[in-house]
C-alpha cells in the first residue's frame, strides 16, 4: 500500500472531557527519559484523538511507522521517532530539551522522509507543529497541554493525522518577495529623485534588505532591525547614526547596544556608509519589515529588486521574469542528469564493495569521497548572469545533489557528513553594477536558506564569504582584446537578445565590429 486509506473522521475524534484530563495529568508529571516516553506518548495521543496507532492501521510499516528510516550514523535508531507519508514525520526530545535540534534532524533528513508537509517536534509538554509545504511562507503552531482544552488549538493536531492540507498557509513565497519588491524598489527611486548617487542608493538598499532577512532568519537578534527602524520613525535624524553602528558592528562583528552582532561581512559591510531617511522613508521601510524576509524567494527576488534599483528598469516593473520552472528546464539537463547518472554508477560499485563477502569499507568510504570532491569543486558559470537567479537555482541543485549523496551513502552505513558545496560553486560575469551587486545577494541569502532550511548551522567566520567569483565586467571585450572566462565544468544563462536591426543601434559601430 502507498498511499494512507483514511477511514477515521475528525467527527470520530471526540475526546471526553475525562479523557483529555487523563492525558493532560498523565503527561504533565511524567519523567520518563525520551526513549521511555516517545512511543507511549504518541500511542496515548492517537487513543485521545480517535485515530488508529501505527501498528494497528499500517501493520507492515509501510506508510506510517515508528523510527522511520535507517539507522544513523551518529547514533539512534531512525530518521524520525513516527512517520506518516503525506502528513508528517514527528521527532520527540526528553521534557524540557532543545526542540530546535529535533526539528534540524527532521530538517536533514526530510528527503529521505519524502518531504512531509508537516514536521512536529515534542517533549511530551509541548507539541510544535511545522508546516513544510512546497512554496509557501512556513508557519509553526505550537500546543501545550493547556491548549489541549481549546478545541481550535486540538483541532490543529487532529489534521496532521486526516487533513494536513488544512494547515496549508495562504501566503505563498512569490506574492511576499513581490511585496517586498514593490516596497523596496519605491524606497530606491524615491532616494535617486533627491539626486543620491544610483550606485550608492542600490548599495544602501542591498544592505537594508540583508538586513531585514538577517533578522528574520534569526542571524541578527529578534527584532533588532525592526526596532531601530520604529525608533527612527520617532526621530527621522537618528537613522543614519543608528544603521551606521549596525553596519560597523556586521563589518567584523562586535556590538550594537546590549546586543552582540555576528560577523557577516563579505563585502557587503565593508564600511558604514548610510543614506539619511525621511519620516515617510521610514513608514515604507517599516512596511517593509513586517514581511517574513525569511520566504522571499531568491530565484526571482533578484530580478524584481533590479528593476527597482536600475532607473533604467523602472518600465520592466510588473513585466514577466524567467521563473525557477524554466530556468531548471536549462539546468538540468547539464549539471543535475549528469552527475545524478555519475553517482548512480558510484554507488552501484560502493554497494558491490560492501556487499562482497569480506566487506570492502575502506574503498568504499574512499569511492565516496571522491564523488563528494567532484561535486565540491565542480564550477558553475553564467557569462550573463543579470541578478543571479541562474547562479541561485545552479548553487541549490549543486547542494541538493551532495544532500542526497550523503543520505544515500548513510543508508549504506557510511558516516554523513557536514555539506561543503557553497557558494564558491558558481560563477558570473554582468555588466550592469546593479545586477551584480543583487546577484552576490541572491546567492548569499539562498545559501544560508539552504542551511538553515536543511537544518545546519552556518559557518560564521564570517557568514558571508566574499563572492569575487561575480565579477561587474564585460564578458565578451575588454579594452583592447577579448574577455576571458573563467574555468568552468557546466556554462548556463539566459543572455540578453538583440535582434540585427537593434544591435548596432544599442551598442555602437565600434562594439559591434569588435566582435564581429
Amino acid at each position: 500500500m502507498n498511499t494512507p486509506a483514511f477511514v477515521t473522521t475528525l467527527e470520530d475524534s471526540m475526546a471526553t472531557p475525562a479523557e483529555m484530563a487523563a492525558f493532560i495529568a498523565k503527561w504533565r508529571v511524567s519523567t520518563l527519559k525520551e526513549r521511555s516516553a516517545a512511543q507511549e506518548h504518541f500511542i496515548d495521543l492517537c487513543r485521545l484523538l480517535g485515530v488508529k496507532t501505527p501498528a494497528e492501521e499500517d501493520p507492515h510499516g509501510e506508510w506510517f511507522t515508528f523510527e522511520k528510516g535507517a539507522k544513523k550514523t551518529g547514533g539512534g535508531d531512525g530518521w524520525a521517532d513516527v512517520w506518516r507519508r503525506h502528513c508528517f514525520a514527528w521527532e520527540y526530545k526528553g521534557k524540557h530539551k532543545d526542540l530546535g535540534a529535533a526539528l534540524r534532524q527532521l530538517q536533514q533528513y526530510a528527503l529521505a522522509l519524502e518531504n512531509p508537509v508537516l514536521l512536529i517536534v515534542s517533549d511530551m509538554e509541548t507539541i510544535e507543529i511545522h508546516t513544510n509545504f512546497p512554496n509557501t511562507v512556513n508557519k509553526t503552531y505550537a500546543l501545550t497541554l493547556d491548549d489541549f482544552a481549546d478545541p481550535a488549538q486540538f483541532n490543529r493536531l487532529k489534521w496532521t493525522f486526516l487533513e494536513p492540507e488544512r494547515l496549508r498557509p495562504n501566503k505563498t513565497r512569490e506574492s511576499v518577495t513581490k511585496d517586498a519588491a514593490t516596497l523596496m524598489g519605491s524606497l530606491a527611486q524615491t532616494l535617486r529623485q533627491r539626486g543620491h548617487d544610483p550606485q550608492q542608493v542600490a548599495h544602501f538598499m542591498t544592505r537594508l534588505l540583508f538586513c531585514l532577512f538577517a533578522e528574520d532568519i534569526g542571524l541578527l537578534p529578534e527584532r533588532l532591525f525592526g526596532k531601530l527602524i520604529d525608533k527612527s520613525r520617532r526621530a527621522a535624524a537618528d537613522f543614519p547614526a543608528l544603521a551606521r553602528s549596525l553596519f560597523h558592528a556586521m563589518h567584523q562583528g562586535g556590538w550594537f547596544g546590549f546586543d552582540r552582532i555576528a560577523w557577516f561581512n563579505g563585502g557587503l559591510f565593508d564600511d558604514d556608509h548610510c543614506l539619511p531617511l525621511e519620516p515617510a522613508d521610514l513608514d515604507t521601510l517599516h512596511s517593509a519589515a513586517v514581511l517574513d524576509w525569511s520566504a522571499i524567494e531568491p530565484a526571482i527576488f533578484g530580478t524584481l529588486f533590479e528593476r527597482g534599483l536600475d532607473p533604467n528598469k523602472r518600465s520592466q516593473l510588473g513585466a514577466h521574469y524567467t521563473d525557477a520552472t524554466s530556468i531548471h528546464r536549462l539546468i538540468e539537463p547539464v549539471i543535475r542528469d549528469p552527475l545524478l547518472a555519475e553517482w548512480a554508477t558510484v554507488k552501484a560499485d560502493m554497494e558491490r564493495l560492501l556487499s562482497a563477502k569480506k566487506p570492502k569499507r575502506a574503498q568504499a568510504k574512499k569511492a565516496l569521497q571522491v564523488f563528494l570532491e567532484r561535486l565540491r569543486t565542480f564550477r558553475v558559470l553564467d557569462p550573463a548572469c543579470g541578478s543571479g537567479n541562474f547562479l541561485y537555482l545552479a548553487l541549490r541543485t549543486l547542494k541538493d545533489i551532495e544532500h542526497q549523496v550523503m543520505l544515500e551513502a548513510e543508508t549504506l552505513g557510511l558516516q554523513r557528513g557536514f555539506p561543503t558545496v557553497g557558494p564558491e560553486a558558481v560563477m558570473g560575469i554582468e555588466i550592469n553594477p546593479y545586477a551584480a551587486e543583487l546577484a552576490r545577494l541572491t546567492v548569499w541569502i539562498g545559501e544560508i536558506q539552504w542551511m538553515l532550511g536543511h537544518g545546519y548551522n552556518l559557518n560564521d567566520q564570517p557568514i558571508l564569504k566574499p563572492l569575487n567569483s561575480i565579477e561587474c565586467r564585460d564578458a565578451l571585450l575588454n579594452v583592447e582584446s577579448e574577455a576571458t572566462w573563467p574555468a568552468a565544468n557546466a556554462i548556463v544563462g539566459n543572455p540578453p537578445f538583440l535582434g540585427g536591426g537593434k544591435l548596432l543601434r544599442e551598442l555602437g559601430d565600434a562594439y559591434v565590429g569588435a566582435i564581429r
